[in-house]
């Protein structure tokens, strides 16, 4: 039986005044804050799912690295599970509560990955995922095909959320009812994604190699697999001025002034405050693509 969590600001905090963003001054204590105040929000996008953690000891400009076996030395109130891989095993960690987000930025990770599946049910993903990214840096092609992403996803049934990325891009999220495996999700991701470079060949390709794009968007599919990870949201990156990824209303993405690092540490707790999570309940979005798939096929 795992121990019981403290409460978030009672986790200890080692070397407060080492800075991880120095071209702002923010230390791992602002890092550590900032998790326990964004820690209502951002709790339900990690529970129950295995993290990998972005670890950099001495700040975002220095060496990094991932951790996906959890260490030894973690207290025994943070939950763990072991997960399947290739070659045997791995024993990750679960965040699911505060105090776990407040000590794992602590040891300065900085960026936490989770599953797209929970641990109870690892092969059945509740989260399919389209990456965007700009080929240069015409984010606004990258607004455009979120948008184009969004009516078609529509046009077949289904409601997706989208959210900046902190670095370059966009996501773009379907919260599924968890009754299709990795295979049919990543099926069905791949025949939306050919759908809509075949409708828009001059902007849009699902060619992975770069030298094959000639400029062209490339619609990534591939994090719906077992084991892959999607940048959690409310996540903050490391990335000079602490940008965050960050969930977004769909009207706020047709603001030009909005781009992938449009807010930050900083300015994320705030938000929150003000105008509340757009990702609030995603459940309520959940949905099987047995229906969405077979309208796809009709407009294929």
């Amino acid at each position: 039986m795992t121990a019981a969590a403290p409460k978030a600001d009672r986790v200890r905090v080692t070397k407060p005044d080492k800075e991880l963003f120095p071209e702002d001054g923010l230390t791992k204590a602002d890092l550590v804050d900032y998790y326990r105040a964004v820690a209502r929000a951002m709790l339900p996008h990690l529970r129950g799912r295995p993290l990998t953690l972005e670890c950099y000891p001495d700040g975002h400009e220095g060496e990094s690295f991932f951790r996906k076996q959890m260490p030894e030395h973690f207290p025994e109130w943070i939950r763990r599970v072991e997960v399947a891989k290739e070659d045997g095993s791995l024993t990750m960690p679960l965040c699911d509560n505060a105090a776990t987000l407040a000590y794992l930025a602590n040891q300065a990770a900085i960026t936490l990955h989770p599953w797209l599946s929970r641990a109870d049910r690892p092969d059945h993903p509740d989260r399919l995922v389209f990456d965007l990214d700009p080929p240069d840096s015409d984010f606004g092609l990258v607004r455009w095909t979120a948008f184009t992403l969004r009516d078609l996803l529509a046009e077949i049934g289904l409601q997706p959320l989208v959210m900046t990325t902190g670095s370059r891009g966009l996501h773009v999220m379907l919260p599924l009812d968890r009754s299709e495996d990795f295979d049919a999700v990543r099926s069905f991701a791949r025949d939306v994604a050919d759908e809509l470079a075949g409708q828009h060949p001059d902007r849009l390709t699902t060619e992975p190699r770069k030298d094959k794009r000639r400029g062209r968007l490339y619609l990534d599919t591939q994090r719906n697999a077992y084991a892959q990870t999607g940048v959690a949201p409310y996540a903050v990156r490391a990335r000079p001025h602490a940008p965050v990824a960050t969930p977004l209303r769909w009207e706020e993405l047709a603001d030009a002034s909005v781009g992938p690092r449009h807010w930050t540490l900083r300015t994320v707790p705030d938000r929150l405050a003000d105008e509340g999570d757009p990702w609030a309940r995603p459940g309520r979005y959940r949905r099987s693509l047995g229906a969405a798939q077979r309208r796809l096929d009709a407009l294929r």
